[in-house]
């Protein structure tokens, strides 16, 4: 149901940096960038900005969730067009939303062992440039014509189609197992969990109100780079467009249910929106860091994947995967400092935060007790995906080093950064500043 692990008893693993592009609506600034584009450019600044020489680079790990069909390894492609030495090992990796948790657990477990010393990690997601697929009728006629040899054989595989078969298919955001969307059960989940309306309009309000005083502040100056459009590259990008600084709760209340029309109660503004962005994470072990001249902005002290029924309560892997976490690092919830919860929809992010203080919900699973009651205040401070948006892939380096910065910004020690993932699947990792 579970895997996790500390790293207390391996090498230390240092997080170094972090940077990501600006996190757009799809279809807008970035409409002509493909997710390797995105995630070429963070590379390399990253390494830039870093003043690293990139010979130190053993590994990159990188991610990406609704797959470039031409570069399918995108880790590697990432290496090879970023300009890096082409010597250095790259494996993609992913996992839903979660992915770029993912990609730093594994490059974590590789230094902790000894095995890798400077990783970098990460992911990378365009949803304007999301694969278009054919029907299979289509698919299997365009094959069987590219194998004849003279016209009539390469015309007769269409004969048979039906113009329904000409037919584009988008991808589906939706379980298999199930055929629910994310937002349908996001309702799901609101409705038997008793999520009001205005609890989720709250939500959303505190990531807008929060990211838009982070960007006032320049809290995102040192961790968002500006990207040039192309294909003139006179237009610059340099900031999230989705933060709506402006928004109420008034204006918020008036918009109308997406996923339950008559009933329901989730919308576009307390959901998090289709979102092109690249993030990437600069990670050692101590010892290298120490040497490199760097300062460390904190460490792995643990994590924990969990999973759930995709049938029952599909986006509270969290709730499984927290106290896991926690466990392994020694801690409970009363030590943490900060938490950082992903915000695919607000009612997911009330609904973990309620099953986190159930008694009930502990007993059930197993727990000894309750994690506890979240500090609303201490929740999402700099602002949340529903805010900032939401490339799947990216989003947990993302939430990585905006937690720490934060840390360092309030001089606190400790964080629990938790994703909820398609399949039921849950991340959480807890870091430390010392």
């Amino acid at each position: 149901m579970a895997q996790g692990q500390s790293f207390q008893s391996g090498r230390r693993v240092a997080i170094v940096r972090g940077l990501r592009t600006p996190f757009v609506k799809a279809g807008t600034a970035f409409a002509q960038l493909t997710a390797l584009d995105l995630g070429k450019a963070v590379v390399r600044e990253l390494v830039e900005r870093s003043d690293l020489d990139p010979k130190e680079i053993d590994q990159v790990v990188f991610g990406q969730v609704i797959p470039t069909l031409i570069a399918p390894a995108i880790a590697r492609e990432v290496v090879l067009a970023a300009g890096l030495p082409r010597n250095i090992e790259a494996h993609t990796a992913t996992r839903a939303c979660a992915t770029s948790i993912q990609t730093l657990v594994n490059a974590a477990q590789a230094i902790a062992l000894g095995t890798s010393d400077v990783a970098i990690v990460g992911g990378t997601e365009s949803m304007s440039d999301a694969p278009i697929f054919t029907s299979r009728p289509l698919a299997q006629a365009l094959i069987a014509a590219s194998r004849g040899r003279t016209p009539l054989e390469k015309v007769k595989p269409f004969q048979k189609l039906k113009p329904k078969d000409l037919l584009p298919v988008p991808p589906q955001i939706a379980e298999p197992s199930t055929g629910m969307t994310m937002g349908e059960s996001a309702e799901k989940m609101a409705k038997e969990n008793g999520i009001t309306r205005r609890e989720q309009d709250e939500i959303a309000l505190a990531s807008h109100q929060r990211a838009a005083q982070a960007w006032k502040a320049g809290f995102f100056d040192d961790l968002v780079m500006p990207v040039q459009i192309p294909p003139r590259f006179d237009a610059v990008t340099a900031k999230d467009n989705l933060v709506r600084e402006d928004t109420s709760l008034e204006a918020l209340a008036q918009l109308a249910p997406v996923f339950d029309r008559k009933y329901g109660t989730v919308t576009a503004g307390n959901s998090s929106p289709l979102t092109d962005g690249a993030a990437a994470l600069l990670v050692m072990s101590e010892e290298r860091a120490r040497s490199l001249g760097y300062e460390p902005l904190g460490y792995v002290r643990a994590w924990a994947f969990a999973a759930t029924d995709p049938a029952d309560q599909l986006l509270q892997g969290p709730a499984y995967a927290a106290p896991l976490a926690l466990q392994r690092a020694g801690m409970t919830l009363k030590d943490v400092d900060l938490v950082e919860m992903h915000e695919a929809f607000a009612a997911q992010v009330a609904s973990n935060l309620q099953a986190f203080a159930s008694p009930a919900f502990a007993k059930k699973n197993g727990f000894a007790a309750p994690l506890g009651e979240v500090d609303r205040s201490r929740l999402n401070v700099s602002g949340g995906s529903i805010a900032l948006g939401h490339p799947f892939a990216a989003t947990g380096a993302r939430i990585v080093a905006q937690a720490l910065k934060a840390l360092r910004e309030r001089n606190l020690n400790t964080v629990l950064c938790t994703v909820c993932a398609q399949g039921g699947l849950g991340a959480a990792i807890v870091l430390e500043r010392a």
